[in-house]
């Protein structure tokens, strides 16, 4: 086990420094860039505390005077921005209802950067009870804490890092360059075969992806075969049944089989999530209130006189209640700009004060649980998703209960609206929550001060806030969202938001469809008990937001992760018989991160030349004859590009 560096003798002077947080900011241009795209086309998102560490420490060990403190700050910036970038789990859906024509910046500035800097404050007195007291392993706390002090401690670990910046480089410019490839045609990015099964329809899909075997790779095998259980269960059972009890219309089998996923599968995935999420959170109330008892315990002998070494010195619970109580300001004028002048005026008063409570409570209650999953999964694996579901539920049947249904279109649209800022909000307490407890983690195992990495996490937040709408402005003008209004042929998914603002309008609508997330919740308890069996016996678990991920995300999407989750599982295990296995296993964590970096990377580019060139495929070579090669030479292509990448990362790692 991982012990701290001593946190007095000889600590280094350079930690919180401006050079520090301007080379976080840097870096999160990148990582909240591709965090976006990969969000918004998959629905899913990496952790960047690793990367961000080696990128922190290859640059900086050429500056004097650079400590682990200061490579610690960086990478603590850097993953909270980047992890921010999770907002587009919900903003999305604000134009796929039709209430934004695109993303205004100092609207979607203000809900991702307050609920940010309230995660920040909300999980300053947990830092106690969820990272100091507790036995919870923090996984990739841990994991970027071993980077810091190899980098730290030896010319070798400088070595170390310098070798997984370039293996990071590589694979991000094989990845971006086949994803070019794609675009020209050359090659396909996705094949799909739709059939009859029986009176109904299934179909089996794929995607030539290296972001989503980089994805696959890091979320681990336990997680994957959990989603190819839920591409079982949603596009191979349920799909035919319920495609058997719908006549095929005059489209196409491909189209018959879209429009059932869409209506109705889509909400049995739904309900899989929420079961899922729900069975979180019941499982961890109980170590989450003898966490805070302990840190109100230590505080209260904090208080009696005792002195604090600088390693235990938080924000002043002063202050940390001060800026929460001054950020609730500018959200009660962010409401206010919602409601005025539109068909909620003359409920100022009681929205914002709800939406104001809702926040201070269920964000509160957000913090501590996705604290507590972060620590015991690990920030990538944490369930925020099936949060923000409950949320925007909780906040919907707020609404329902203020309101009540039946009201005008225009209102219900408004209601709807409103459900998903004040959820958006309260997703980014849930996503910063969900990482800065991991990188307390990491600086408690390096010897850092508290308070400084909780105003880099604030900084991180500012940074993201920042970011996050201009990108999301160029995705959503050029290439759009599936089912928004003048979505185009590179249309992204953005599973989450759509499957949030669906749930809004559902239930503010009266017209959710309760019957398949009823059956969906069912089946979610059935995979909870196996779950639940096959831990006990000591055997592979399988996550049950996995399998609702699978059942839910398209399985073009959900293929390749579960590929690269094969290919990460067979990489471990021969890292686990080198010399240093933590270090075989920390390259192929860069590797992984590179094919994302680079494919989400070049998607924003693309994304760029689409409004710039007015064209949907404003590089395309060939036309649609050439895809019969395009998809045997550019499989094979992707095959052996895989398997070169591995090679060389492996060579690396030796």
């Amino acid at each position: 086990m991982a012990t701290p560096l001593p946190p007095t003798a000889g600590r280094p002077v350079a930690e919180l420094t401006v050079r520090g947080i301007l080379l976080g900011g840097v870096i999160t241009l990148l990582f909240t860039a591709a965090n976006v795209y990969l969000g918004l086309k998959v629905g899913l998102t990496f952790a960047t505390s690793i990367p961000a560490a080696v990128i922190s420490m290859a640059v900086l060990r050429y500056l004097p005077g650079a400590t682990i403190l200061e490579n610690n700050i960086v990478q603590t910036v850097a993953s909270a921005a980047g992890t921010l970038a999770a907002i587009i789990f919900v903003l999305p859906g604000l134009v796929m209802i039709g209430w934004w024509q695109g993303f205004p910046y100092l609207t979607t500035a203000l809900i991702t950067g307050t609920g940010g800097i309230l995660g920040v404050m909300f999980s300053v007195p947990l830092r106690r009870a969820l990272v100091l007291d507790t036995p919870l392993p923090y996984p990739e706390g841990r994991a970027a804490a071993e980077v810091l002090k190899v980098g730290a401690g030896s010319r070798e670990g400088a070595a170390e890092s310098a070798k997984g910046l370039w293996v990071i480089i590589w694979t991000a410019l094989t990845s971006a360059g086949f994803a070019i490839l794609t675009q020209t045609k050359l090659a396909v990015a996705e094949a799909a075969l739709w059939f009859r099964a029986g009176t109904g329809a299934t179909g089996i899909a794929g995607g030539l992806s290296f972001a989503l075997i980089g994805a696959g790779h890091l979320v681990g095998l336990s997680v994957g075969i959990a989603m190819l259980a839920g591409i079982v269960l949603g596009w191979w059972i349920v799909l035919p049944i319920l495609t058997a009890a719908t006549p095929m219309p005059a489209a196409s089998v491909a189209e018959w089989a879209g429009t059932v996923f869409r209506n109705d599968v889509r909400f049995f995935g739904a309900g899989v999530i929420g079961i899922a999420a729900i069975w979180t959170l019941l499982r961890i109330i109980g170590p989450v209130v003898a966490g805070i008892r302990s840190a109100l315990a230590a505080s209260q002998a904090r208080r009696g006189g005792a002195v604090l070494d600088v390693t235990e010195r938080d924000l002043p619970i002063g202050l940390v209640a001060l800026i929460a109580l001054a950020t609730l300001v500018p959200i009660a004028g962010l409401l206010w700009s919602v409601i005025a002048g539109g068909p909620l005026a003359g409920s100022e008063v009681v929205l914002i004060g709800g939406a104001l409570l809702f926040v201070l409570v269920i964000g509160l209650v957000i913090a501590a649980v996705c604290g507590y999953m972060a620590g015991l999964i690990g920030a990538s694996n944490s369930p925020v998703s099936g949060i923000g579901i409950l949320s925007v539920l909780a906040a919907s049947l707020m609404l329902v209960g203020l309101f009540g249904r039946g009201q005008p279109p225009e209102t219900t649209q408004a209601l709807v609206a409103y459900a998903l800022i004040v959820t958006g909000i309260v997703f980014g307490v849930a996503t910063i929550s969900n990482d800065n407890l991991q990188d307390l983690k990491t600086g408690q195992l390096v010897g850092a001060t508290p308070w400084k990495q909780q105003v880099a996490l604030m900084f991180g937040v500012v940074f993201g806030s920042l970011v996050v709408p201009p990108v999301l402005n160029l995705l959503g003008s050029t290439l759009g969202f599936v089912g928004a209004p003048g979505a185009g042929p590179n249309a992204l998914a953005a599973p989450q938001a759509a499957l949030i603002s669906a749930l809004a309008k559902g239930v503010l609508g009266g017209n959710l469809n309760w019957a398949m997330i009823g059956w969906g919740a069912v089946a979610g308890a059935v995979v909870i008990a196996l779950d639940e069996g096959l831990g006990r016996a000591g055997k592979l678990r399988l996550p049950p937001l996995g399998v609702g991920l699978g059942v839910y995300l398209p399985m073009s999407v959900t293929l390749p992760v579960v590929l690269g989750a094969v290919i990460g599982a067979v990489y471990d295990r021969w890292a686990k018989r080198q010399a240093d296995p933590e270090a075989a296993e920390r390259m192929g964590v860069l590797a992984a991160t590179g094919m994302i970096v680079g494919e989400s990377l070049w998607g924003v580019a693309f994304a760029g030349l689409v409004y710039a060139t007015n064209s949907d495929a404003p590089i395309a070579l060939v036309g649609d004859a050439f895809e019969p090669i395009a998809l045997g030479g550019g499989t094979i292509l992707f095959l052996a590009l895989i398997a070169l990448l591995y090679r060389y990362t492996r060579g690396v790692a030796r």
